[in-house]
């Protein structure tokens, strides 16, 4: 019905020039006393039926016509440049400057895909780069000798390494199809290294934890687990008041499929800013007030989530804490995830 509304909204200019001859033929069947022996409605309504008729026609040929170039357009393009397509010549002109323009338009596609493959081959290169001397920072300073000033370094340093590893994962994620591996893991190793990762923080903060068993295997990557671990206590070390407790465990959701719960008691999210604490650059009410948020770790992480099938729920109150929760994939999905 759309198609037939823009149709004759397109010949609105046929359709008036109709209307104005059988006006015309009116008013000289009115005026001229010759034609009083021919029936008017006759004529009206034979010039109707046609002209109708004629608009029937042009719909079904045009859109025919308009849906196989739609359908086929590619063989359509090639053949009309060719010149083996039937054009008139007010329509190869038409089609002559709109090849011109797609021309160009793809030419500064391919132009700006290049650049910005270059900006982030660039900004990966950078990145790696600069984990050099911050690796070798880190060697340095357990020879500080003060106690005191060695912590707070140590702080800022894993500060800055943790901002250099969001940018590196950034770049990464548009690739990240092409850079994981899912397998079978266990969590153990991977949530103990990523507390030990961040233990100058926690003793900063005098931050504790309460681990599980940690005895499940999950399908998953390890290198991306961690790193969603990674961003995920940060933020709960980040939020949590000092001399607090961050609670680690794990249970089967009623499907069988493993969930990794990490529970911090600190100042919780806003309702309302719950359903946009993923998104790119949201630092919520309370990141507002933080210089250290940047709004990235989260987004990272439920998008790095998304790529390899893990689930992230979150649960929160205001003053009461955090509980974030993910959700592993079961064997059929797992099936499914390698398959695309």
């Amino acid at each position: 019905m759309s198609n037939l509304i823009l149709f004759i909204r397109e010949r609105i200019a046929w359709i008036g020039f109709f209307i104005f001859i059988i006006v015309m033929l009116n008013m000289l069947f009115l005026l001229d006393v010759g034609l009083n022996s021919v029936s008017i409605w006759y004529v009206n309504v034979s010039l109707l039926v046609s002209f109708s008729l004629f608009l029937m026609w042009r719909y079904v040929f045009e859109v025919g016509k308009l849906k196989d170039f739609l359908g086929n357009m590619d063989s359509h393009l090639d053949d009309a440049h060719k010149g083996g397509l039937a054009l008139t010549p007010f329509q190869d002109v038409c089609f002559r400057k709109v090849e011109d323009i797609l021309d160009e338009k793809n030419r500064e596609l391919n132009q700006a895909k290049v650049q910005l493959q270059e900006y982030s081959d660039e900004l990966l290169a950078w990145v790696h780069e600069v984990k050099a001397p911050l690796t070798t920072i880190n060697l340095m300073l357990e020879h500080v000798e003060d106690l005191q000033l060695r912590r707070k370094l140590e702080n800022e340093w894993l500060r800055l390494h943790l901002l250099v590893d969001q940018q590196l994962h950034l770049t990464r994620l548009a690739s990240i199809e092409k850079d994981n591996y899912l397998n079978k893991v266990e969590l153990k190793p991977i949530v103990y290294k990523e507390i030990r990762d961040l233990q100058a923080w926690c003793i900063e903060k005098g931050i504790g934890f309460e681990v599980d068993e940690l005895t499940e295997s999950v399908t998953t990557d390890p290198k991306w687990l961690a790193f969603i671990v990674r961003q995920i206590l940060s933020n709960a070390i980040k939020y949590s008041p000092a001399s607090s407790e961050i609670t680690i465990f794990t249970e089967l959701d009623p499907t069988g499929a493993t969930l990794l719960h990490i529970k911090d008691v600190g100042i919780g999210i806003p309702l309302e800013d719950l359903p946009r604490i993923f998104q790119k650059s949201y630092t919520g009410t309370a990141g507002r007030e933080s210089s250290q948020s940047t709004g990235m770790g989260l987004y990272l992480a439920y998008n790095v989530a998304q790529k390899i099938g893990i689930r992230i729920n979150v649960q929160s109150s205001v003053g009461e804490g955090s509980l974030f929760t993910l959700r592993f994939p079961l064997q059929n999905e797992y099936i499914k995830l390698k398959g695309r």
